[in-house]
C-alpha cells in the first residue's frame, strides 16, 4: 500500500516524470525482468524504478552474486527507495548521463538495463542520449528490455521511440500483450547495441 500512496503523490507532483497510472503489475515485472541472468555474477541496472515495482521482480532471479542498482531521477522517490528497499542500490541521477553514473560506482558494463521510463513522453533527443547510454554500457551478451503501454502505441513519441529502438538495436524482439496489466503493455527486449 506505500508503494501506491508513493506513486500517487509523485504523479500528482511530477506527472511529466511519471507517465504511469498505476505501477506496473507483478505479470509485467516478471516477464520484463526474463532478461536478467539467473547464475553467476551479473550486474543490472534499473532505470527509473519509481517505487519499486519492477525491482523486486529483478532481485527475485537475480543470483546471490549478483548487483543491483536503480537510477532514479526523483530525490523523492529516492529516499523512498532507501527507505522501503534498503537492499537496492540507489543512485540519483538521471540516465542521459548512464555510463558517468555507474563509473562512479566502479561499473562499467552491465549484464541487463531494465527500464521503466516513460518513453513516449520524452522529446527525441533525450530518447536518443539515453539509449546511447544504455548501448554504451551494455555487456557483449548483454540485454536492454522496457516497455509500452498498448494505448499509446499510436502516439507519436512511442512510435518514434520503437523506430528509435531498431536503428539502435540490431535486434529488436516485441511480446505479446501483458493484459495483466494497468494499462496492458508489450515489453520491447533489444539486444546487440549497432555503433555509431
Amino acid at each position: 500500500m506505500a508503494n501506491y500512496r508513493a506513486f500517487i503523490e509523485r504523479a500528482v507532483r511530477k506527472p511529466n516524470l511519471v507517465g504511469a497510472v498505476a505501477p506496473s503489475s507483478p505479470s509485467l515485472a516478471r516477464e520484463m525482468a526474463s532478461v536478467v541472468p539467473s547464475s553467476g555474477a551479473p550486474v543490472v541496472v534499473e532505470l527509473g524504478p519509481g517505487t519499486g515495482a519492477l525491482s523486486g521482480a529483478i532481485a527475485d532471479r537475480l543470483p546471490a552474486g549478483g548487483r543491483q542498482v536503480a537510477i532514479e531521477l526523483d530525490g523523492g522517490m529516492v529516499e523512498y527507495l532507501r527507505t522501503e528497499l534498503p537492499w537496492l542500490e540507489v543512485v540519483q541521477g538521471d540516465a542521459a548521463r548512464l555510463g558517468e553514473l555507474l563509473a562512479e560506482i566502479g561499473v562499467d558494463k552491465v549484464d541487463a538495463v531494465v527500464s521503466g521510463l516513460p518513453w513516449s513522453i520524452f522529446p527525441g533527443q533525450l530518447q536518443r542520449d539515453i539509449l546511447h547510454q544504455v548501448g554504451s554500457v551494455l555487456a557483449p551478451g548483454g540485454a536492454f528490455t522496457t516497455f509500452a503501454y498498448v494505448h499509446a502505441l499510436g502516439m507519436s513519441g512511442a512510435r518514434q521511440f520503437r523506430r528509435r529502438l531498431d536503428l539502435c538495436f540490431d535486434e529488436v524482439l516485441t511480446s505479446h500483450t501483458v493484459w495483466r496489466n494497468v494499462p496492458p503493455a508489450r515489453i520491447y527486449v533489444c539486444r546487440r547495441p549497432r555503433q555509431d
